[in-house]
């Protein structure tokens, strides 16, 4: 009996140890599963992490193809000719004028409407078939869109000698008609339309122009004649009329054209074909001045040192209403000049501008602005602290020579 207990208490026992044992092996199988748990999902967060990055180098490197594709196409693509509509025959028939004048019946792609084409839009031509390829924005002449001057000059009236009496005159045809036009309204006129600066070279006629610029509050456009005279028929006259279009877009406004004479001269019986553009030039600015469109808040500008070549058509009233002459400045005119141009200059006591202006007759003002440079080209050749007698008689004898090469070198007398 006592054996039964013994062998069943033992039995319980070794059941009690192997339940133990069975335990913690399962708790050992539950922290090592945990641990694979773990590690699995760092190496699934791994995972994904990574395959994010290669998703996101696969979508650049889409986009760089694609990038160099496109521009792989724009290489590849054929550059295009820029032509002219002249007439709309049908829906898909044009005649079209190119570059050069030629002009070409042509028809129109697949991606341009016949909605967009108008006579006078400028399309892009195929080198090959002369197709219209597309339909571009209308748009200026570089040279035109470049004339508007941007940034005002520095020269004002105060700077400008000798010349008040042109002064006055284009302050009062030129800046009161923009300004103040009222007060041609209550006394009943017209405005004057245009002023035309002449005179020998270097007396200010630019020099005037830029005041102007920098005293009228409005835009300024300025372009000299000869960009004006163009290789192609048509060229010159299509830049005119570009250039009195940006001044309506932009008025108030005024127009200032130097050296008039490059296409204003005196048409003459030439049947070269240069000099029949150059007048179909001038005919279009004959046109553009006094013409069927009134040139309202539009002041014209224009100067030349040759108004006996300048043609009779530009000359009369309706165009150029007021012909200022910028003549050789007299002696007071001169003393008002270097008074300007020495207002900087170390001058000796020996020196005196009414003594100097008075033994300058016949120089223009560059010619004076020259002498008072030369003089101190002298004075920082010898090391002077300023300049002194013999400087601005050296400088004078080289400008004299230099106007008239047979006037031999004179000795020092000038301030004696």
């Amino acid at each position: 009996m006592s054996n039964v207990t013994l062998s069943k208490e033992g039995t319980e026992m070794d059941l009690r140890a192997e339940i133990d044992s069975l335990r913690e092996e399962i708790k050992i199988l539950k922290g090592q599963l945990r641990s694979m748990e773990y590690t699995t999902n760092l190496e699934r967060e791994a995972y994904k992490r990574e395959l994010s990055g290669a998703y996101d180098e696969v979508n650049m490197l889409r986009r760089d193809r694609n990038l160099l594709k496109k521009q792989l196409d724009e290489v590849m693509k054929p550059p295009m000719l820029i032509g002219e509509v002249i007439e709309v025959i049908d829906r898909n028939e044009l005649i079209i004028k190119n570059g050069t004048g030629q002009t070409f019946i042509t028809t129109t792609g697949n991606d341009v409407s016949s909605t967009d084409l108008d006579i006078g839009s400028r399309v892009g031509l195929d080198r090959n078939n002369l197709v219209v390829m597309r339909v571009l924005t209308k748009g200026k002449d570089p040279i035109i869109m470049g004339s508007e001057l941007i940034e005002k000059p520095t020269v004002s009236y105060d700077d400008i000698g000798g010349l008040d009496e042109a002064i006055m005159e284009l302050k009062e045809t030129v800046e009161l008609p923009l300004l103040n036009p009222g007060v041609f309204k209550k006394i009943g006129i017209r405005p004057p339309s245009g002023v035309l600066l002449v005179g020998p070279p270097g007396t200010g006629k630019t020099l005037l122009a830029k005041a102007v610029a920098n005293s009228a509050h409005c835009t300024f456009i300025r372009i000299v004649g000869s960009e004006l005279v163009q290789k192609f028929i048509g060229e010159g006259g299509r830049l005119v009329r570009e250039l009195f279009q940006m001044a309506r877009e932009k008025k108030p406004c005024i127009i200032f054209v130097d050296e008039l004479d490059a296409i204003g001269a005196r048409r003459l019986g030439m049947d070269t074909t240069g000099d029949r553009e150059v007048q179909r030039t001038l005919m279009q600015l004959l046109a553009e001045m006094d013409g069927f469109h009134p040139l309202q808040e539009i002041g014209v500008m224009a100067a030349t040192n040759r108004k006996d070549i300048i043609d009779e058509a530009l000359l009369r009233p309706g165009r150029f209403d007021r012909i200022i002459d910028v003549p050789l400045p007299d002696r007071k005119g001169r003393e008002k000049i270097l008074g300007i141009h020495t207002k900087g200059m170390k001058l000796a006591g020996t020196i005196t501008l009414r003594n100097l202006a008075e033994r300058t007759d016949g120089l223009s003002g560059a010619d004076l602005r020259n002498l008072c440079t030369e003089a101190g080209m002298f004075a920082i050749r010898r090391k002077h602290s300023s300049i002194r007698k013999d400087d601005m008689e050296d400088a004078m004898a080289k400008i004299l020579q230099r106007k008239d090469p047979d006037i031999e070198k004179q000795p020092h007398h000038m301030f004696s």
